[in-house]
């Protein structure tokens, strides 16, 4: 039995690269979605939000002159083409997706209607949340916080490189250890980046914990939904 009926995954774009320079490694992405497999198997409800960093990145258009606002849409669409490559894999791999987008882009993707989300989610289906929260100035990881809180999710598990949040950069420090659990005020006044502040702060004041785990390690995921010791969970 899975330890949460329904949770959120946060995906970034980066982590779609593989060994890439950028865009979409076809075999990293038919991993992550058997990863996913995995756990609907178990009968876990999934929604997945992911970043667009593989394609564009917002903030470094941003630092280069370009208009931030201007920036952050085109990220967005970054995102759309990301959740249509996941959603299109997952279809490969015999699973039923659907993608939603926060901005209207009706001939590509369903536009994002919280009580259509919540059915498909009961029917089982892995929702895919495009656009960010369709507002410049958000990041993704805050469209996963409010998507989380919106669909209920009893987790937002953040999927990054590391296999949790460490005392120190575990790449430059050797004694770094691995939180296994971790408060909000505690991460906060460590100064630990776990997600951006506002998402943070997002999931704090709707008390809906964060797990960081690394995506890259085979079974993770499902060891995480498990409710086993698997990367760092921050809680209130």
């Amino acid at each position: 039995m899975p330890a949460y009926k329904r949770i959120l995954l946060k995906l970034s774009g980066e982590a779609l690269m593989g060994d890439d320079a950028y865009g979409i490694n076809r075999s990293t992405i038919v991993r992550m979605v058997r990863e996913v497999q995995e756990v609907t198997q178990l009968g876990c409800e999934v929604a997945v939000v992911i970043g667009g960093g593989n394609i564009f990145r917002g903030v470094a258009g941003g630092s280069v002159g370009m208009d931030r606002a201007t920036a952050d849409y085109m990220g967005m669409l970054a995102t759309v083409m990301n959740s249509l490559a996941l959603a299109d894999t997952m279809r490969q791999e015999g699973m039923t997706a659907r993608v939603m987008s926060a901005i209207a882009i009706e001939q590509v993707v369903e536009p994002y209607v919280r009580p259509k989300a919540l059915q498909y989610l009961e029917e089982g289906k892995v929702v895919v949340f495009a656009a960010g929260t369709g507002n410049p100035f958000f990041t993704t990881d805050t469209a996963a916080a409010l998507r989380g809180a919106e669909i209920g999710a009893q987790i937002v598990l953040k999927a990054t490189k590391v296999d949790g949040v460490y005392t120190a950069d575990p790449k430059k420090d050797p004694a770094a250890t691995r939180y296994t659990q971790i408060s909000f005020d505690e991460a906060i006044s460590k100064n630990l980046q776990v997600m951006d502040a506002t998402a943070f702060a997002l999931c704090r004041d709707q008390k809906l914990p964060i797990k960081v785990f690394s995506i890259f390690k085979p079974g993770a995921l499902k060891r995480v939904v498990q409710g086993e010791d698997e990367g760092t969970l921050v809680h209130v």
